[in-house]
């Protein structure tokens, strides 16, 4: 794997060239997609695994496959091991359109100090040693920018944080709720439960409503569409 200084920090240097914006919108959308499908497998790769656990938990061999799993409850935060419905509530999908709009809302279209120079496109904190002081932190703050070696890192963060964190738990609850409805869970509905994640709360859900309605990014079409024209880039 690279160091941090070896990887490229932030977007590539043509996609900072674009002044057209529509233009640039579709490149951001092409940057990111392949990039959200890896961390969307990875996601479907431990679910999988998580469903073929309790699908066979009571095997012979469940000893070996307890070894698997204790890594999979760790990462996820699930406390008691063989909660099983504490799995799937977590270990699930993120709506493409959503992880696109809070992109571009956390990050002003890729253009952030935070994703220039740390590759953080979501703006997650960190209280570690290592991370960029923010410019505008209050003087009593203590947190810092997470710094990533790769927007790759940063997206399977952003999934997971949403996917474990406390603050997130209602929407993990929705999420859950259509999964066993038989529902698709779209990305307007997730915003609905992400007040959460920002200091602004109800405005924060409004904010992201309107970038994915603005971009018509509700409409999986559209977003094929801008993946498979020909790269802006």
């Amino acid at each position: 794997m690279c160091s941090f200084l070896e990887a490229q920090v932030g977007f590539s240097s043509n996609y900072y060239e674009i002044t057209d914006v529509t233009q640039k919108k579709e490149a951001f959308v092409q940057t990111l997609d392949p990039l959200i499908e890896v961390a969307s497998q990875a996601i479907k790769k431990e679910r999988g695994f998580a469903t073929l656990y309790f699908t066979f938990e009571a095997a012979p061999w469940q000893a070996v496959l307890d070894g698997h799993l204790k890594p999979l409850a760790k990462k996820y935060r699930i406390k008691k091991l063989h909660n099983k419905e504490a799995y799937f509530e977590r270990i699930d999908l993120v709506p493409k359109a959503l992880v696109l709009a809070q992109a571009a809302l956390e990050s002003g279209w890729g253009s952030s100090r935070f994703v220039r120079e740390a590759n953080n496109i979501f703006g997650e904190w960190t209280w570690g040693k290592k991370g960029l002081v923010p410019q505008e932190r209050d003087e009593n703050k203590k947190h810092k920018i997470r710094i990533f070696a790769t927007l790759q890192d940063s997206i399977h963060s952003y999934m997971l944080n949403l996917n474990r964190h406390f603050a997130y738990k209602a929407f993990r609850k929705a999420r859950r709720e259509a999964s066993l409805a038989g529902k698709p869970f779209y990305a307007m509905t997730a915003a609905k439960h992400l007040h959460g994640y920002s200091e602004i709360g109800d405005t924060y859900k409004k904010l992201i409503r309107g970038v994915i309605e603005q971009n018509r990014w509700h409409d999986p079409q559209v977003l094929q569409e801008i993946v498979e024209k020909k790269p802006t880039l």
